[in-house]
């Protein structure tokens, strides 16, 4: 049964911990995703497997942590994620798919003395401004403007609704408009088939970070969720390496 929590902002967040030896690795989900995904769950059995401590949590408005999606932002995801590791003892190495990506950057620029090590799978940084809204031709701008919400079609289920806050709130939290220094080891992994995150955002955000140990693997033909057989050990080898440094 999950652990909860509840974060200064009232926030209800669901968590499962594995102990172990550490540093404690965390995984980080995607927007809309949730702890029960494949690569939540497959790290936590290879945790489980070598001794190592684990977190995997939901944030708020996702799978069952409380609160509704439509009333989150890029902000109070990265709150939540800070709320679980207050719960953690020592340095954690973050894994971030997609979103959780970004969430993982957030993370390490305010706390890099507790970050020991950052995996991305399909990270998507600033992904609000750069997709989103960079995406949006003048009618969908004006509808969210007057509504506050815009429905974007998803390949993995119900649309997303996006509203007006979550676009202007990820304004504040952009990290690649402004140098960002990481002093740990980083290895980013994505597929080339990713629909979602183009492999040129890949590429961008290795250049962009000040990092003396950083590496982007490429699988070809490799979707955005990144979970088919041959992906979860290119993530593994990458928690190996970063581990190992």
């Amino acid at each position: 049964m999950a652990e909860r929590i509840v974060t200064d902002q009232g926030r209800d967040i669901a968590y499962h911990m594995t102990p172990g030896t550490g540093p404690t690795v965390v995984f980080l989900g995607g927007l809309k995703s949730d702890m029960e995904g494949t690569k939540a769950i497959f790290l936590e059995n290879w945790a489980k497997a070598r001794g190592q401590a684990f977190v995997r949590f939901d944030y708020s408005g996702h799978g069952i942590s409380g609160g509704e999606f439509t009333d989150g932002a890029i902000g109070d995801w990265f709150e939540d994620a800070c709320a679980v590791l207050g719960r953690i003892d020592g340095p954690v190495v973050l894994v971030g798919s997609s979103m959780g990506g970004w969430i993982s950057l957030l993370v390490a620029r305010a706390m890099p003395d507790r970050v020991a090590g950052f995996v991305g799978i399909a990270a998507a940084p600033d992904f609000t401004e750069d997709g989103f809204w960079a995406g949006f031709d003048d009618v969908m701008r004006a509808k969210l403007m007057r509504e506050g919400r815009v429905a974007l079609p998803s390949d993995y289920g119900e649309p997303y609704i996006i509203t007006k806050r979550l676009i202007e709130e990820g304004r504040d939290r952009l990290v690649l408009r402004d140098p960002l220094k990481l002093a740990c080891p980083v290895r980013l992994v994505m597929g080339t088939a990713d629909t979602s995150v183009p492999v040129d955002w890949g590429t961008r955000l290795l250049d962009h970070l000040i990092c003396d140990d950083a590496r982007l693997t490429l699988v070809k033909g490799a979707d955005h969720s990144f979970s088919a057989p041959e992906c979860l050990p290119v993530i593994e080898r990458a928690l190996d390496e970063v581990l190992a440094g």
